[in-house]
């Protein structure tokens, strides 16, 4: 297909590397010539010159390209300038479907239909690819970005099919898995799953800009994960929260008045112990249902902690020490010791491998602290 990614971002660029990685003719355009340029640079696609602009070459003697009837324009602007380009762009580029990757999606539908014919709409199609990264920019992209990730696609039953399904292959081009939501059960679900978990992290993350250091040294891989996202820009997060305010406020004040009903049960009055377990049990029952790899339904995994030496080729030989032993690995993650050149990697395996591979480990010398086999022996 002929694409043209209108924003060379992350998302923009991360498009524009996947999608002609896949053979497609992908162009670029931008408000800066230097994030243009960059992600062009990077593989994502050929600079495009606007269908205004005089013919001739750039300082170098080559042709920009054009973008000239592409099937799909792909509107990866910042949120809140997005509703005009693509109305700019259902207007310049006639034929084609216009689709975009904003986050929030009632309030822009809502912006777009302000500003179009009724019949320019029937080619816009709002979608948005559930992945992302603390970082911004095309520097940050990846082509395999949306790999394995949802793509949401919000279309209707006036929908005509033939432009739904060049948003649906352009999508699965990219690796994604596509979803069909309405605009509205859309906004109120990103609210739950990613706008109010980065107002969390960033408030967690707040509360460490005034601690000693020698209590933030304390720090491990908890903090670490509850933190991560809080690195991410505030200028798009101020327009991403703005765009959902009615669906994140309602998810807040939810997560309010549970946790007003914590800080009182911390004043250690009756049935207070009561409160702190029930308030750490919802949220057990909770992460219990986060899907699982792939999508699948959640899975209760066994986890093997090993200590490995923070020196060259430790990591690679532990995960091929593994797959020697024939044992797939669910998931991991890694914790650093504090103060020594040691990490500990938790495995995450099917429970019905885990002393065989606690078993093969150790023969190859791995230190497994209470390793099952441990357990066993004092029980």
């Amino acid at each position: 297909m002929r694409v043209h990614i209108i924003g060379t971002g992350l998302l923009g660029a991360s498009l524009g590397l996947a999608l002609s990685a896949k053979g497609n003719q992908v162009t670029l355009e931008d408000a800066s010539p230097t994030a243009q340029q960059l992600a062009a640079d990077l593989g994502a696609g050929q600079v495009v010159r606007s269908r205004s602009s005089a013919d001739g070459g750039d300082s170098e003697g080559q042709s920009p390209a054009t973008a000239a009837d592409p099937d799909i324009v792909v509107v990866a602007t910042p949120p809140d300038v997005a509703a005009e380009v693509i109305a700019r762009s259902l207007e310049t580029y006639p034929r084609a479907t216009v689709t975009d990757v904003a986050s929030v999606k009632t309030r822009l539908l809502e912006s777009v239909k302000s500003l179009v014919t009724g019949e320019q709409l029937d080619r816009y199609i709002g979608s948005h690819p559930m992945a992302g990264r603390e970082k911004s920019g095309a520097i940050a992209a990846q082509a395999d970005l949306f790999t394995a990730r949802p793509w949401v696609i919000c279309s209707d039953e006036d929908t005509p099919s033939d432009r739904l399904g060049e948003v649906i292959t352009m999508a699965e081009d990219t690796g994604a898995s596509v979803l069909h939501l309405d605009p509205r059960i859309h906004d109120a679900a990103v609210a739950k799953v990613s706008h109010v978990p980065q107002v969390v992290s960033s408030l967690v993350a707040s509360q460490l800009r005034h601690a000693p250091l020698e209590e933030i040294a304390l720090a491990g891989q908890g903090l670490r994960d509850v933190t991560r996202i809080a690195a991410s820009d505030p200028g798009l997060w101020t327009q991403i929260l703005t765009g959902n305010a009615d669906e994140v406020r309602s998810v807040l004040m939810d997560l309010r008045t549970e946790l007003d009903d914590v800080i009182a049960a911390l004043e250690l009055g009756p049935g207070s112990t009561g409160l702190l377990a029930k308030a750490i049990a919802l949220g057990n029952e909770g992460h219990d249902r986060i899907p699982g790899k792939h999508g699948q339904p959640p899975t209760t995994y066994a986890v093997v902690t090993i200590l490995v030496p923070d020196t060259p080729g430790m990591l690679a030989r532990l995960f091929k020490d593994i797959g020697d032993l024939g044992v797939n690995v669910e998931d991991f993650r890694m914790d650093h010791a504090s103060g020594r050149k040691l990490g500990m990697v938790d495995v995450s395996v099917v429970p019905a491998i885990q002393q065989e591979l606690e078993i093969g480990l150790l023969s190859k010398g791995w230190q497994i602290p209470e390793s099952a086999i441990e357990r066993e022996g004092t029980a």
